[in-house]
């Protein structure tokens, strides 16, 4: 498929190749009506696609998956998963296609995935589509999260398809465009390991270390230092999310990458008011999934992945288990060093400081933040004032005021750098009810407040001045928040 006089879009087949027992082979339902509602230039650029080729009638048709490159073999993957806590055998992508993987202009190796593009065999009788403000959250978060500097798929574009999509009411449709590393999840190992397959599984697990765990190769034992560096990865993840207070919403074991990436922006949302049980799902009745609740459960699903390669880690299952709980050890370790890092320059302390004097800092200031309700984002924002000698916008958030003040006493005594800080805490994140603004008026046809959200939401760390509302927590009118996963 040509894109400009010296320009070819060449989609690999490398997952269909490695394990075609896991891919059917599927085209995107045709659209009715293309229009172009967000296109991320700068993704563009970096994959070696031309953004005006893009916006015109065969990059939007290529964007939905209507206009194939020769080379490519459009799948729909198979997967099973843990949906909170219940085992389901066969998932897979009901309603999403992997183009292929495209080689960007950086030499890395990248799915091209669509969401929304149509029923595939895997629909389990849902009609396969996506509204448009599903399809624009995930675009929004993603696109914030990379921002944020947190690992994780993004966001191509979204085109609308003119295919009416039926919820709580008729909507417009959509199709999302999403690039990721790849899309092999801890699902993935489950299905394979589900068939009793030891080829297929071993296979699968030799695709993913060379697509994303290179070095395991030449280790001693390479299956278990795959499941090393999947835990490692993810445990950094999390970590990562826990510091920005993103809470992800469902983590099933579909939904974990081995590549370490965010994945499947459904019911996400940031937390405003710091608490750890704090739950947007609709459908997180019990709160497994709130956002305190999250190292666990990652390490609750990479328990899962143990289970899925004891077969390669030996013949002894005895012996594969003790392996694989040695090796879990790493989950804790990375978490803690990412965690402790990343509070530290929270806090805008120098590395002198030592790691238990970090934490017992943050447990208490956290405890501080959770019974006076203060947001978690714009009072970390606003501490570097504090470092700087203005703490009485911080001492305002506070019921407690001599607990704040004996805490701003020890933190101010380790000299705080404020400009580490700004440096860590950002200034804008996707707030919620800017969110639900920005999908509500781009359904009805109004991209402006979509333009505007992104972009401070992708240069989070930049205060620009006419840009405060996008800095400030919800109106008390605002409401108790939920989010939904939009099938």
């Amino acid at each position: 498929m040509s894109v400009a006089p010296d320009k070819t879009v060449v989609l690999q087949d490398r997952f269909f190749r490695a394990v075609p027992e896991m891919a059917v082979r599927w085209r995107a339902e045709a659209p009715a009506d293309l229009r172009l509602l967000a296109l991320n230039e700068q993704l563009a650029a970096e994959l070696g696609l031309d953004a005006g080729w893009l916006r015109g009638p065969d990059g939007l048709r290529f964007l939905v998956g209507d206009l194939v490159p020769d080379t490519a073999v459009p799948v729909a993957q198979a997967y099973a998963g843990h949906q909170f806590g219940g085992f389901v055998p066969r998932l897979g992508d009901g309603r999403a296609l992997l183009l292929g993987e495209l080689v960007g202009d950086d030499g890395g190796l990248r799915d091209i995935h669509l969401k929304g593009s149509g029923p595939t065999p895997f629909a389990r009788g849902g009609d396969g589509l996506a509204a448009v403000g599903p399809m624009l959250r995930e675009y929004i978060v993603s696109e914030a999260m990379h921002a944020l500097g947190v690992p994780t798929t993004r966001s191509l574009a979204v085109v609308g398809n003119g295919r009416p999509v039926l919820r709580e009411a008729e909507l417009p449709g959509a199709v999302l465009a999403r690039v990721a590393s790849s899309h092999l999840r801890v699902g993935s190992f489950q299905f394979a390991a589900s068939t009793g397959d030891v080829g297929l599984l071993r296979r699968l697990a030799d695709h993913a270390i060379a697509r994303h765990h290179p070095a395991a190769a030449d280790a001693e034992r390479p299956y278990l230092a795959l499941f090393e560096g999947v835990v490692a990865v993810q445990a950094a993840l999390v970590a990562r999310w826990m510091l920005i207070g993103f809470i992800h919403g469902v983590m099933n074991t579909d939904n974990v990458t081995i590549s370490g990436e965010t994945i499947d922006y459904g019911p996400c949302a940031f937390m405003e008011a710091y608490d750890p049980e704090t739950v947007f799902s609709s459908i997180d009745f019990w709160g497994r999934y709130a956002y305190g609740n999250q190292p666990v459960v990652a390490g609750w699903n990479l328990a899962r992945f143990a289970e899925t390669l004891l077969p390669l880690l030996s013949d002894d299952v005895e012996e594969a288990v003790a392996l694989a709980e040695r090796s879990f050890g790493v989950f804790q370790r990375e978490y803690d060093a990412v965690w402790s890092s990343g509070m530290r320059a929270k806090l805008g302390l120098s590395a002198d400081v030592d790691a238990q004097s970090v934490k017992a800092l943050s447990d208490e200031l956290l405890a501080l933040l959770k019974d006076s309700h203060v947001d978690y984002t714009s009072f970390f924002r606003g501490l570097s004032r504090a470092a700087r000698g203005d703490a009485e916008p911080a001492r305002g958030l506070f019921v407690d005021l001599a607990g704040f003040d004996a805490w701003l006493s020890r933190w101010r005594a380790l000299r705080p750098d404020a400009d580490v800080m700004d440096r860590a805490n950002p200034v804008y994140i996707p707030r919620n009810h800017l969110v639900e603004e920005a999908l509500a008026a781009a359904t009805a046809g109004d991209l402006g407040p979509l333009e505007q959200l992104l972009a401070a939401v992708t240069s989070p760390y930049d205060e620009r001045p006419g840009l405060e509302r996008y800095a400030d927590p919800a109106p008390e009118d605002f409401g108790n928040y939920q989010t939904f996963c939009g099938t």
